[in-house]
């Protein structure tokens, strides 16, 4: 008989019961479908944790200490041969893939979920990448981008020898949970946000744009922001010069979050980095526009005056005038949104297309 096979997958990703996400149920099911494809894994994370599905994976967790280094020491100490090693938010081109080759055999892939900075890296950062591309970019069989941005950054990031093995696999969404909203207001929308409060979220803008409506629109718009993070402190402070407090309202974290966009008209993301935003996918698929800026692949599932609207990252007027035109009803979207997300960006797709990645006649 033969010996199921066994893969590790290696995930920068912490475990919080507040914070599930769509990357959680991405982890859950394609365990499932390993599982019951014969293929046992071997997740390898900072921290434990038991909620939501995670009891019934098989967890090592590296105390929050480096998860290469861990993996490593783990595969001295253990003899488990592994066919495939995967990675997620892990660094690319390292000589920690290197150093896998020299004991295991396995095929590895690293998923790409990096955002790059709005201007690029600077001339030093990109030399060196593109001289780690070239050390050790050979120990790597396929790298995948989560869009066409992100593979196209793998290319321009580490070289163009790798095109013959860089792949597209989109993020998806499990749509089970996700509300869909019936009726959108076209007069006095409400807006959301929902992301980690850091200054690359772009939130600043946001708040600097509010403060250039007309005094009868701050009077009475309400943005509620979801998501917690180092950056709220800074946030409140931005909102007391601007004398616009009244017109947001911190939520904290959300451990369903998704059950909650369709309680809006509109969710807001001014980010300035972005690589496929799992944000954006739950809240079209729950028929809630997205008004973003034109960073990563957000155009890859925006397209502007359709199921959302676009604006050059960090323009904040061109905020303001997007912001203001749909509060007054002078912009409308009135298509349902839920459906691009059905048809193009499901968990489901999702998951067989990183599963073909890793069965026997996908090799």
């Amino acid at each position: 008989m033969t010996e199921p096979k066994t893969i590790a997958v290696l995930c920068n990703y912490e475990l919080l019961p507040e914070r599930v996400g769509g990357m959680d149920y991405f982890f859950w099911q394609f365990d499932s479908k390993c599982v019951a494809n014969g293929i046992q894994v071997h997740w390898f994370f900072p921290n434990q944790s038991d909620h939501g599905k995670y009891a019934t994976l098989t967890v090592f967790e590296s105390g929050y200490q480096s998860i290469e280094n861990y993996f490593l020491s783990f595969c001295k100490t253990n003899a488990i041969v592994y066919t495939h090693i995967i990675t997620h938010f892990i660094e690319l081109c390292t000589p920690f893939f290197y150093k896998i080759k020299q004991f295991s055999a396995a095929k590895i892939i690293a998923v790409d979920h990096n955002p790059r900075p709005i201007h690029g890296y600077p001339l030093k950062k990109r030399i060196e990448k593109r001289i780690k591309g070239l050390l050790f970019s050979r120990y790597i069989t396929v790298f995948v981008g989560v869009s066409d941005y992100t593979v196209n950054e793998i290319i321009c990031d580490f070289g163009s020898h790798l095109k013959k093995k860089t792949l597209t696999i989109y993020n998806g969404v499990v749509l089970e949970g996700i509300l869909e909203r019936k009726n959108r207001s076209m007069l006095h929308p409400r807006f959301l946000t929902a992301s980690h409060l850091r200054e690359s979220k772009g939130i600043q803008d946001l708040i600097a744009a509010v403060a250039l409506l007309p005094a009868e629109i701050k009077n009475t718009i309400t943005i509620d922001l979801y998501g917690d993070g180092p950056y709220k402190s800074i946030l409140v402070e931005k909102m007391k010069q601007h004398d616009v407090e009244s017109c947001f309202t911190f939520m904290g974290s959300s451990p369903n979050l998704k059950a909650l966009f369709s309680n809006y008209d509109y969710m807001l993301q001014p980010t300035h980095m972005e690589c496929f935003s799992l944000s954006i996918l739950e809240s079209l698929a729950a028929n809630v526009p997205v008004i973003t800026t034109n960073v990563g692949g957000n155009e890859e599932v925006l397209v502007d005056g359709e199921n959302g609207y676009i604006f050059k990252a960090k323009d904040i007027v061109a905020l303001k005038d997007i912001l203001e035109a749909i509060y007054l009803g002078h912009l409308r979207i009135e298509t349902n949104t839920r459906t691009l997300v059905e048809d193009s960006f499901s968990l489901h797709s999702m998951v067989t297309n990183h599963l073909a990645l890793v069965l026997p006649n996908k090799s």
